[in-house]
């Protein structure tokens, strides 16, 4: 480092150093909690109080509110050897982390510190504070173009643009973790930012060897806070990986921004606003949760400069209820969300997406009109194979009564193979759309299918045009209408017929 880069840090230090002293006393700890009178007029919400135990060691405190003149405190540690009476001081450093290149490979805790034994990590020049605010509205920039995320369900059906920030929504056991080590693998960013929140401690290290591996971590820094830290840690990991985004896009770097869960997140701050004494609002949520949810989602997406953070957050939903409080919220939130059932994962197809409940805001306006054309066939394909899906399986539906469902019937096999992807296998833009036009019997050039909107915009007009015309005249408006009333109510009369089996056997047994 150079004398004068070596000189500016001393400066930055001294500035940050003060000769003042806040000095306090603690006068009650009930569970987590700790009141500490003598500080108040000078701490307030998010200071940080170190509280010294009975044998000298010190426990890094957080204020989380005021309580008849007292400072209310929860813990980043064990609260063991602290009683009444014990000194506690305030901490005037504002909270932030100086993260570096040198970052990048490593695993820090939700204080930005080492835990995966290789060293310490070297001190940036400039601090990033934990609770930074999102870019200004008016002043970002806009999404860019697609992002190759490697997976081929979610490159055709749910194509992702470069600062867009799309929700995980998914179960236990689902296979949640297995999609997010395929996208920190596969998808073709500068940089992947990974925040483990509320994990369990025994699967860290296997998720990352076994998931992540040695060629995903090094371009990665993953902040880990496991389920059995207190909750202001598990909250501060979710503001650190922020901080760490940040950083690398005001390096000019696109980044991949992951946190698993936002869902450990919220109980996090469930926790700490039930310790404060705010009252629960949905299902033991506090007020403070929704609140919250906006600042920290916020900061991902597009920034003021060419870089941005493409987002990707699970979400745990409670139950496989994907409309339960925090669920609802973060997808309203969020740019698209990104389901996998249950149901998909019994039946051996991972990853376990369901592209009918699935959708991603940036399409079709980041798609050729002929790659919207593939999906909205295949879409079709796939709603008219869940629509009869119950009849096909009982065998109450008979071959050659729909045209439509026969169709679906004979692309369904090729469409679920299209869908299901070994973990260890990557898919480009180009190879989902190709692969996908081939299982639906369509021509396609494959040099077009990662082309932006506008570059074969007239070519695709005219072929669209023309199509539609054959159409038209092979099948007039009217005759279209009373085939499509013929068809759907042959598929009524066979649903009424089926149901009326299944009661007949039923009363017979």
């Amino acid at each position: 480092m150079s004398e004068p880069s070596v000189l500016k840090r001393a400066l930055d230090d001294i500035r940050q150093t003060t000769a003042e002293r806040y000095m306090g006393r603690v006068t009650s700890v009930v569970g987590m909690l700790v009141e500490v009178t003598g500080l108040e007029r000078v701490l307030s919400i998010g200071g940080r109080v170190d509280v010294e135990t009975g044998d000298g060691s010190r426990v890094t405190c957080e204020a989380i509110g005021f309580r008849e003149g007292k400072a209310l405190l929860l813990p980043f540690g064990s609260l063991e050897g602290v009683g009444l009476g014990c000194r506690a001081e305030l901490k005037t450093d504002e909270p932030s982390v100086r993260p570096t290149d040198a970052w990048l490979g490593r695993v820090v805790n939700a204080l930005g510190q080492p835990v995966d034994g290789k060293g310490p990590l070297p001190d940036g020049r400039s601090p990033y504070r934990l609770r930074g605010a999102p870019p200004p509205a008016h002043q970002r920039q806009r999404v860019g173009g697609k992002l190759d995320l490697g997976i081929r369900a979610l490159n055709a059906f749910l194509t992702c643009c470069r600062g867009q920030r799309m929700g995980i929504f998914s179960g236990s056991g689902v296979g949640k973790s297995v999609t997010l080590s395929m996208l920190a693998r596969y998808t073709s960013s500068d940089v992947n930012v990974i925040g483990l929140i509320g994990e369990r401690g025994r699967e860290v290290q296997e998720w990352l060897e076994d998931e992540l591996g040695e060629e995903g971590l090094k371009r990665s820094v993953v902040v880990v806070a496991t389920s059995d830290e207190p909750p202001p840690l598990r909250r501060q990991a979710a503001y650190t990986t922020m901080a760490l985004a940040e950083y690398f896009r005001d390096r000019d770097k696109d980044v991949l921004c992951m946190i698993d869960s936002v869902t450990r997140f919220a109980m996090a701050m469930r926790e700490i606003g039930l310790a404060a004494g705010e009252p629960p609002a949905s299902k033991g949520y506090t007020p403070s949760v929704f609140a919250e949810l906006p600042k920290i989602l916020e900061r991902a997406g597009p920034g003021t400069g060419a870089a941005a953070i493409t987002g990707l957050f699970s979400v745990l939903v409670e139950g496989g209820d994907h409309d339960e409080p925090i669920a609802d919220a973060v997808r309203g939130i969020l740019d698209g969300h990104i389901v996998l059932e249950r149901a998909i994962a019994e039946r051996g197809r991972y990853p376990a997406v369901n592209v009918l409940r699935s959708i991603s805001r940036t399409m079709p306006g980041c798609n050729t009109q002929a790659q919207n054309d593939l999906i909205a066939r295949a879409r079709r394909l796939m709603s008219t194979y869940e629509d009869m899906g119950e009849l096909i399986r009982i065998g109450a539906y008979k071959q050659g009564s729909d045209p439509q469902v026969d169709e679906a019937i004979t692309y369904h096999p090729r469409l679920e193979n299209f869908l299901a992807q070994d973990k260890n296998e990557r898919c480009s833009l180009a190879e989902s759309y190709a692969q996908l036009a081939q299982a639906l019997d369509v021509p396609w050039q494959t040099e077009n299918a990662g082309k932006q909107p506008g570059q074969q915009q007239q070519a695709d007009a005219r072929q669209a045009g023309a199509a539609r015309a054959q159409t038209a005249q092979q099948q007039p408006q009217q005759a279209r209408q009373q085939t499509q009333a013929r068809q759907q109510g042959q598929r009524q009369s066979l649903r009424r017929q089926a149901r009326g089996q299944q009661a007949g056997r039923g009363a017979a047994e």
